[in-house]
């Protein structure tokens, strides 16, 4: 397998592009190999896949993270249609800390983005019937979950998508900003 790998311009927010191989039959592509992430330094430990359903292009699904010792590092492809996919810096450490990168993953394309611990995620659909697999490195804990509102003005995050013709979970409606989330956590975690 071979991978090209971009970095964005947040540490360990990364963007990868598997090699592809096709003939007459169609394609085949490795989308994660254990051994080649680790020869481009990554070297995380995957214990779960999600995959998501969006039926209409404008699905809202973030901005999420998981609290230690349930903190994810995410691993995001989408397999049908396309997505507006954002990592944002939440370490109050960091001195990146409220930055933002989005990056358009589609099934076209066969990009990935690498997402570590310490960045909320979340994405919005681009197209109707898209469908995103995504590798987590610890499982889910609803006690250690934790979201902040998409449209944080501190964030600013350009979505491609109006805000008024989102569709949105209650829980993400309800996310607090990220000026009141309670970051102490976070703190404790990179001390």
């Amino acid at each position: 397998m071979s991978i090209s790998v971009r970095e964005t311009g947040l540490a360990g927010v990364l963007e990868i592009q598997p090699q592809m191989h096709g003939d007459e039959r169609g394609s085949f592509c490795e989308v994660w190999n254990a051994d080649d992430f680790a020869r481009h330094g990554i070297r995380t430990q995957f214990v779960q896949d999600n995959h998501s359903v969006s039926r209409q292009r404008g699905v809202m699904r973030g901005l999420h993270y998981q609290l230690a010792p349930f903190a994810q590092d995410k691993l995001v492809r989408v397999v049908r249609g396309s997505i507006f996919d954002v990592a944002a810096d939440i370490r109050p450490n960091s001195p990146t800390f409220g930055r933002w990168i989005g990056v358009e993953l589609s099934a076209a394309r066969w990009n990935q983005l690498l997402v570590p611990a310490g960045y909320a995620h979340g994405f919005v659909t681009l197209e109707p019937d898209t469908e995103v697999i995504y590798k987590v490195s610890r499982p889910y804990s609803r006690d250690h979950e934790r979201a902040i509102r998409f449209d944080d003005p501190r964030l600013a995050i350009a979505w491609p998508v109006d805000a008024s013709a989102m569709q949105l979970s209650e829980k993400d409606r309800l996310a607090p900003t990220l000026d009141v989330s309670d970051l102490s956590e976070l703190r404790e975690e990179q001390a």
